[in-house]
């Protein structure tokens, strides 16, 4: 493939390189940027030579410590404002002033935002936090841009309660959020004053919008839908409506990326049609065109795969304006180069990853599969080409979706030939009664029809989603599978360019390497035992691991696995299966130590001197002389039991020198 010898493909694999060293090493910015002068200054010296390997290799060496630089600069813990330097430990309570910058999806328990923190303690300061606001009948919604006094206690993020579960925590620091507040409405105090950014003319923009079509009647699920679709806006979308999609294989339809843009542009380009051929007419369409997109951008809330798209279509427009031939995928490329240094954690978003993986398969594999049949008819080929498009992208993000998300939808290519051809016309026209509403004009045909075609869309999306025989849930990979799928994927693409014996020992030789990996993931799965105490609120759950067989013990009988995100997570990345499911007993044998289950019906009459001791649902005993006549060695405290409770025989613990671990506090506990 005569693209990968693109100087920047290799440029961007040596930047990327750098920007993951930056990430998971110490290595400091004074030192890094010291690496990067020397290596700009021997890269000048072998340019002048004109010697041209040494160029080369330099220019790598560069462009390595030129990504470990851009990580360190945009490692917000290197700021010496930054509110995560001012963090007590402790109970204390600390006064933090915010100013409300983004909406997120609420949860059942709370209001969620990211806010900008302006001072904590009265000391100015600076970074991103994560704003938690219990629900209240009498709370006020809080707007972006809303300026917030709050006393409460920064809270750093925690590992998760539970093995294998999505870690938030590390997610909110790749996007440079390092802690969170909780805290009651009434606990708020709003300042009258505004904080007017970008953020907030864009975030009034969109509501002008969504309350001018509410007040025409527009139908509220509809609605949430447009907003998602065309404002970039998916905190308000109901859950069924999402997970609809989701099964479907369409949730890419909510994600604003280069799908969207793509019309956009292809939309501009139709009513600037009519400006002459002319140097100063070509600039000046694209300066409209450039404004456009990155308005867009700002008001779908400049997301990776936004960002992406509308920095690959500026790429093309600019292509388009000096008269050029633009190679999508040197543009591609290049759009890669550029996001990276403005902003590196964008190769750790999982919406990054699957949008770039998707387009460069469908650019580099969906020409091969179009050329197996040239349709005679044109209905035939419109068509022939989504099929086309939808199975290279699928190609591309099928392994990524499968490590992150354990599903996939069997009925993609269906969907999409469903669709495609629609979206097109719901993005025009949503574009343009979008507009129109901004002024307060929502002319009421054109809203009908945009209203009843997403209507009709919901409707068969959720009909695709309902045929479940076709939804693969609950595959297991990892990482180095991963890798090796990506592999196999690779040369076989090669291998179908060019069919030779050469070739063909290479996709064997990544065959092998696939099951040489399986093989000792499944050595290494059947060779694992252990006994894990799970953090489950007001539950118990305790889980035997034998190999990759489970016995599950509990006190909730069965356990619904699909219901119990938890658990489904450890036995899918673990590639476990269950055996049995048992009531929780007094007494577990495990490895040679005695268990002993103490519960709100535990009497006791004897000592039982267990080595371990899970306290759950708050049993009433005179837990210190419990513990004198017993001693354990370990007294496990699981998410059933009373918080007050947890305190006591925190401290009882502590006189009497035995090891406490809640699972409220430390999460699950390991039995090995």
């Amino acid at each position: 493939m005569k693209t990968l010898q693109f100087p920047l493909v290799k440029i961007n694999f040596f930047l990327i390189a750098g920007i993951l060293v930056g990430f998971y090493t110490d290595l400091s910015i004074m030192l890094s940027a010291t690496f990067l002068l020397l290596s700009v200054l021997i890269l000048l010296f072998f340019y002048k030579l004109q010697k041209t390997i040494a160029f080369s290799i330099t220019t790598f060496i560069t462009s390595f410590f030129l990504g470990v630089v851009v990580q360190n600069l945009a490692d917000v813990s290197n700021d010496t404002n930054h509110y995560s330097r001012l963090i007590k430990t402790g109970s204390r309570l600390q006064t933090v002033e915010v100013c409300v910058s983004e909406k997120l999806k609420t949860t059942n328990f709370a209001n969620r935002y990211f806010a900008k923190v302006l001072a904590v303690d009265d000391s100015t300061s600076s970074g991103k936090i994560l704003l938690n606001v219990y629900k209240a009948s009498h709370a006020k919604n809080l707007t972006i841009g809303d300026v917030l006094q709050i006393t409460t206690k920064l809270l750093p993020h925690r590992p998760p309660n539970n093995p294998n579960q999505f870690d938030y925590g590390k997610y909110l620091t790749r996007k440079s959020v390092l802690a969170q507040i909780y805290v009651e409405p009434s606990e708020i105090l709003i300042s009258t004053r505004k904080k007017k950014d970008l953020w907030f003319y864009t975030d009034a923009f969109r509501n002008k919008i969504i309350e001018n079509l509410r007040k025409h009647n527009f139908h509220e699920r509809e609605l949430q839908v447009v907003n998602a679709l065309i404002l970039g806006q998916q905190q308000e979308l109901d859950q069924n409506v999402l997970q609809d999609y989701q099964l479907a294989g369409a949730v890419h339809v909510l994600s604003v990326s280069g799908l969207h843009v793509g019309i956009i542009l292809l939309f501009l380009n139709f009513i600037l049609a009519f400006l002459p051929k002319t140097k100063v007419y070509n600039i000046l369409k694209f300066i409209i065109i450039i404004l456009s997109l990155w308005a867009f951008a700002f008001v779908a809330g400049l997301s990776p795969s936004v960002v992406r798209s509308a920095t690959m279509f500026s790429f093309l427009a600019a292509g388009q304006c000096l008269g050029r031939e633009s190679n999508i995928f040197h543009t591609l490329i290049a759009s890669l180069f550029f996001i990276l240094l403005v902003e590196p954690s964008f190769i750790f978003d999982v919406g990054f990853q699957l949008s770039y993986m998707s387009l460069f398969f469908i650019l580099w594999v969906q020409p091969m599969l179009q050329n197996l049949w040239i349709p005679k008819y044109k209905i035939t080929k419109y068509f022939w080409d989504i099929l086309t498009v939808s199975i290279a992208a699928q190609l591309g993000a099928f392994p990524l979706s499968i490590y992150y998300f354990h599903q996939f939808p069997g009925l993609f290519f269906f969907t999409n030939l469903v669709i495609l051809p629609t979206l097109g016309a719901i993005m025009a026209l949503g574009l343009v009664v979008m507009i129109m509403a901004y002024f307060g004009f929502v002319p009421e045909i054109p809203m009908m029809f945009l209203e009843k075609m997403i209507f009709y869309l919901n409707n068969i999306i959720a009909k695709i989603a309902n045929v479940e025989t076709f939804i693969i849930r609950d595959i297991s990979l990892t990482q180095s599978m991963l890798w090796c799928l990506y592999l196999l994927l690779i040369c076989i693409v090669f291998w179908f360019q060019k069919i030779n014996f050469k070739r063909s020992l290479v996709v064997l030789t990544s065959i092998i390497f696939l099951q040489t990996v399986c093989v000792y993931n499944k050595i290494d799965v059947e060779n694992k035992q252990s006994l894990l105490v799970f953090h489950s609120s007001k539950k118990s759950l305790v889980i035997a691991r034998n190999g990759k067989e489970v016995a599950i013990y509990s006190n909730q009988k069965p356990i619904d696995i699909q219901k119990n995100k938890s658990l489904q997570s450890y036995l899918v990345s673990n590639f476990l299966i269950i055996k049995k499911q048992n009531p929780l007993s007094n007494l577990i044998y495990y490895n040679h130590q005695k268990i002993l289950i103490v519960d709100s019906t535990f009497v006791a009459s004897l000592p039982i001197k267990p080595d371990i001791v899970i306290l759950r649902q708050s049993p009433k005993v005179n837990f210190d002389r419990f513990l004198q006549i017993n001693q354990p060695k370990v007294i496990i405290a699981d998410g059933s039991n009373y918080k007050s409770y947890l305190r006591l025989w925190s401290q009882t613990c502590v006189k009497q020198k035995i090891l406490f671990h809640a699972t409220a506090e430390k999460g699950f506990y390991e039995i090995r």
